[in-house]
């Protein structure tokens, strides 16, 4: 695959850079006619996010309805003025779970656009200049896809459902019932994953737990890497059965708490023979999955946050051909890597290295889904 750009068939196609993805939904948003869905963690003001803005304004003077999802804390630095051009022509913009101290730890990690309900993305990329760049030598390294056709209807759908709950409340015990963000949305060869915090299975570790099982070669690109026990010793089974374990980890991370908790594990993965790789050059913020012939792509990370508490989005597909391209991703990706030995990381690992790994790993898998039970039994009807 020799661009940036890959297209695998008419309905998908790969961004692997901020300096591709973003001029493609921008010229998604001016060719809207009818709708425009956006949806994401964290959006900046400035260069990119004034582009953004204007294109949106564009699309609702065409006549479009155009929404805006933000979660209030991933983008508490952008003013809510900032979108006064688009809301006072008949634009709508709200914040997810405005910022309060007893609900703040509930946020909406999900990132969407989609314009006429025919063209989707979907991926790992904020709208931020952190990934502006190639994500080698400039930019977050992030991994995202176009889709076209029915799914993006679908999408579209799971949109309406998040910016109608952003204010978070909820009928009397309606927390006592199983959660309506956990469900799957099944179309054609692929699989929507729509996970959140309350009662109920996550549909997207169910998902990755069934495929595991039966997986021969698995390669898993993530930003922060803290799994479910379970889910760790499924990953695990797949190399100790004979099968392929490549991971694809943060050399640098901009949550260094994650960073450390996620080295914690690396041991018992490195004694299965698994092959552990950080990427080097910038930031790594992907989120890919790849077992045999299916692909993972979305905006779930594999930690407890995104596993258990965020609301997050998945798509699992199907599809041969994308699985081939996802894996030459994959193989890209690796030439910007340092592979860490089992020894190695033995004689790396000091004293107060491992008071900070153990520390970091507590305080992610105990104290922080504590704090976020909390504060969901805890809002207000």
């Amino acid at each position: 695959m020799n661009s940036m750009l890959a297209e695998v068939s008419s309905q998908c196609d790969w961004f692997r850079a901020g300096s591709e993805v973003f001029p493609g939904m921008l010229a998604a948003i001016d060719q809207a006619q009818r709708s425009v869905c956006l949806e994401t963690y964290a959006f900046s003001g400035g260069g990119l996010g004034e582009s953004f803005r204007q294109a949106l304004v564009r699309a609702r003077r065409r006549g479009a309805r155009v929404r805006v999802l933000l979660d209030a804390f991933g983008s508490r630095g952008l003013p809510w003025s900032f979108w006064n051009p688009l809301t006072e022509i008949g634009g709508e913009a709200r914040w997810f779970n405005p910022l309060f101290l007893h609900r703040f730890g509930i946020r909406d990690h999900r990132k969407l656009l989609v314009c006429d309900e025919r063209v989707a993305f979907i991926g790992g990329f904020n709208i931020m200049p952190h990934y502006e760049g190639d994500g080698i030598k400039s930019g977050w390294f992030d991994i995202g896809l176009r889709v076209r056709g029915p799914l993006a209807s679908d999408l579209a759908a799971s949109f309406d459902e998040m910016f109608a709950r952003a204010d978070l409340k909820h009928k009397r015990f309606a927390r006592l019932r199983k959660s309506s963000a956990k469900k799957t949305v099944s179309a054609r060869n692929e699989l929507l994953l729509f996970s959140g915090p309350g009662r109920g299975r996550s549909p997207i570790k169910g998902s990755l737990r069934r495929d595991l099982a039966l997986g021969k070669d698995v390669r898993v690109m993530v930003a922060y890497f803290l799994p479910t026990w379970r889910l760790r010793r499924d990953l695990v089974r797949v190399s100790r059965r004979g099968g392929s374990l490549s991971m694809i980890l943060a050399g640098r991370s901009d949550v260094v708490v994650s960073q450390l908790a996620g080295q914690s594990l690396y041991r018992r993965f490195l004694r299965a023979r698994a092959d552990v790789y950080e990427y080097q050059p910038q930031i790594l913020h992907a989120k890919l999955i790849v077992i045999d012939d299916i692909v993972y792509v979305g905006s779930a990370n594999l930690d407890q946050r995104s596993l258990n508490i965020n609301y997050e989005l998945m798509v699992r597909f199907e599809n041969k051909e994308l699985a081939a391209q996802a894996r030459h991703l994959f193989a890209g990706a690796l030439k910007h890597c340092r592979q860490i030995s089992l020894e190695e990381w033995r004689k790396s690992r000091t004293f107060w290295t491992r008071l900070k790994q153990r520390w970091a790993y507590f305080l992610l898998v105990r104290i922080d889904p504590y704090l976020a039970l909390r504060q969901w039994r805890g809002l207000p009807d």
